[in-house]
């Protein structure tokens, strides 16, 4: 099996959004990663990125959404670019934030997404939408195939790679096993010392799910396992083979 890093773009803006703690003054500038996985049968991507749109002028694509305008996103190179999405067979979103979502619309109909259905009935909800930052408009095709799963999931049948329910930033966020000894931890933590330090973001939906999840992944790094943060710029390298 095969893991590849991709690099989608960069968010700027206050440290103190994305860890608390941190100098309000002091700006941060993180990747935005996404994962393509390889099997002998299945060609996986884990994330969309952002939407082009977004990079233009976010604050204008989100409907002069308030959240938006409080940081900036750079667009490094989109998904259709570096990938052959015809050869992609699944689609799976960690969560629904316009970072890991946003460039779906841009991915062929024909690919199914997987996601938790706690997740996507929190993209249909009002009260979670406006708690969430969601943005439906990345996610909302009438025509896409979506496959939903309650809780930890084994996604090909085989044990290779299992959903891991890992709530709180978001109400259904899910992480990634892949093999024995790698998990691709999406937003559980942006950076690696949020497993330790629980220096989460300024916002989440539940911050006692999200410990609870840190917790979680922390285990299984301590246990053995290699634990990919969602955003570290210390750690994220474009174009990694991870396995």
């Amino acid at each position: 099996m095969r893991v590849e890093r991709l690099n989608v773009g960069w968010v700027s803006g206050a440290a103190a959004i994305w860890r608390q703690g941190e100098d309000p003054d002091e700006r941060i500038r993180f990747p935005v990663p996404a994962y393509l996985i390889e099997t002998e049968t299945e060609r996986i991507l884990v994330d969309t990125g952002l939407h082009p749109g977004a990079c233009a002028d976010g604050h204008a694509f989100y409907d002069g959404s308030p959240t938006m305008s409080l940081f900036s996103l750079e667009l490094e190179q989109p998904l259709h670019e570096q990938v052959d999405v015809a050869t992609i067979t699944k689609i799976v979103l960690t969560h629904l934030h316009y970072d890991h979502a946003g460039g779906l619309s841009l991915l062929p109909a024909t690919i199914p997404i997987v996601v938790q259905r706690r997740e996507w009935e929190a993209g249909k909800d009002p009260a979670a939408i406006e708690r969430n930052f969601f943005y439906p408009r990345d996610y909302v095709d009438a025509e896409r195939e979506v496959i939903l799963v309650d809780g930890d999931h084994d996604l090909l049948g085989d044990g290779s790679i299992e959903l891991l329910l890992t709530p709180g930033h978001t109400p259904g966020h899910q992480s990634l096993r892949i093999g024995e000894s790698l998990i691709l931890g999406a937003d559980v933590t942006h950076f690696a010392s949020g497993l330790d330090d629980h220096r989460f973001p300024a916002f989440a939906d539940d911050y006692d799910e999200q410990r609870r999840s840190a917790e979680r992944l922390r285990a299984l790094r301590e246990s053995g396992a290699r634990v990919i943060p969602g955003h570290d710029p210390n750690l994220l390298h474009p174009g990694s083979i991870l396995r």
